[in-house]
């Protein structure tokens, strides 16, 4: 258990010969939206956070968002280009991985395949020189945290993948590290597995006092396993907070498209200031903000303006028998149990998800109707088309 400072870090990976010959020396580019200066093709830019012990941190984003190589920083595994990194006020930039009292659990899972179970969670411990006792004790500890006692004896290809990744999780805790490392290790298990297993990483927590820093792609689990996320996008942090926090404030039009499930709407509108009060604008539909929203603005004295409107699919609702509100044409209804996901597309032909909870009644929507929907001022969010920042923040 352990407190983890990371201040301004920064990676950056050199230029191959090849590609310091195409590239203009006194000006930066983009390249599969990472930057590239004349130092490099840039990972990760001005990463800080200070995680604090025993806490639970979730480094979430798209694929090449520099997640997975922040965490590698903190292992060890990559260089450090500039900025600090602190393990309990200790600074270890060059403190080698071994010597760190981290552990890693990877997406791979990284067993030894000619080794039993027990073996394979004792390999640390033998390297150490541990007592035989000790040793035996500490492995079959861990073995019942994670319920895998009977399988001790086992070798790796006799196991399913989410017996194969609690032993690689049981490796890593058998060492009882002050910060346990965890690199995407649910992506390899179904979709079953994976909720079981994140249900399994909740209880685990539980059980061993250390600091977890998690990285997925995964939103859902973001929101599930996370006391803070860290949403990542080009090497950039776009927001720290709780996932309550980025679920019901996101900072931006990024974030507000990639947490949540199904994703949130995004309409074209206008902001409209009355004296003291807000309005958006989408589609002719007029909606007032609540005056918490109204009050926020007003404190950043934001004028009217275009802007995005984010709206999340539970808080549209249709206004049945009513020409009222956004017209949007209907494309595919999905019955999911309780409620129906309407997949529509709203005038300026962007799709549009509509849940429409069902109350036990049959209702239907056909394909090529037109249903008008609307949304209360309360849950709106607010983006400025300048910098798809939210505006209440």
């Amino acid at each position: 258990m352990a407190k983890v400072q990371l201040k301004n870090i920064k990676k950056v990976y050199p230029l191959r010969d090849d590609q310091k010959k195409n590239k203009k020396s006194d000006t930066s580019q983009k390249k599969s939206n990472l930057e590239i200066t004349k130092d490099g093709v840039v990972a990760v830019q001005e990463f800080s956070i200070d995680i604090k012990d025993k806490e639970f941190i979730v480094l979430v984003g798209p694929s090449g968002c520099g997640k997975s190589t922040t965490l590698r920083m903190i292992a060890g595994l990559e260089d450090i280009t500039d900025g600090e990194l602190y393990i309990d006020d200790v600074l270890v930039n060059s403190v080698e991985p071994k010597d760190r009292d981290i552990a890693m659990v990877f997406q791979s899972y990284a067993l030894y395949p000619h080794m039993s179970v027990y073996d394979n969670i004792a390999y640390s411990l033998k390297l150490k020189h541990l007592p035989k006792d000790e040793i035996d004790r500490k492995v079959k500890e861990a073995a019942e945290i994670l319920d895998i006692t009977d399988y001790l004896n086992r070798k790796p290809k006799n196991l399913s993948g989410g017996q194969r990744q609690r032993v690689a999780i049981g490796r890593a805790i058998v060492r009882n590290p002050k910060v346990l490392l965890m690199d995407e290790p649910l992506s390899n298990l179904d979709a079953k597995l994976r909720n079981q297993m994140r249900a399994e990483i909740i209880k685990l927590r539980k059980k061993i006092d250390t600091t977890f820093v998690y990285v997925t792609h995964d939103q859902i689990e973001a929101m599930t396993l996370g006391d803070r996320i860290v949403v990542m996008k080009d090497g950039y942090i776009q927001q720290i907070g709780t996932p309550q926090e980025v679920f019901n404030h996101p900072a931006n039009l990024f974030v507000a498209g990639f947490i949540g499930t199904p994703r949130m709407n995004i309409f074209e509108g206008q902001l409209i200031k009355e004296g003291n009060t807000y309005s958006v604008l989408v589609d002719g539909h007029k909606v007032e903000l609540s005056e918490d929203k109204a009050q926020r603005m007003l404190s950043h004295n934001v004028e009217s303006q275009d802007v995005y409107v984010g709206v999340r699919p539970e808080h549209l609702y249709s206004l049945l028998n009513s020409e009222d509100g956004i017209a949007c044409k209907v494309d595919v209804c999905e019955l999911m149990g309780s409620d129906i996901h309407v997949h529509a597309t709203e005038p300026t032909g962007k799709d549009t998800i509509v849940i429409v909870p069902t109350h036990g009644k049959d209702i239907t929507f056909e394909s090529g109707s037109i249903m008008h929907v609307t949304f209360s001022g309360n849950i709106v969010h607010v983006f400025s088309k300048e910098n798809r920042k939210n505006l209440e923040y």
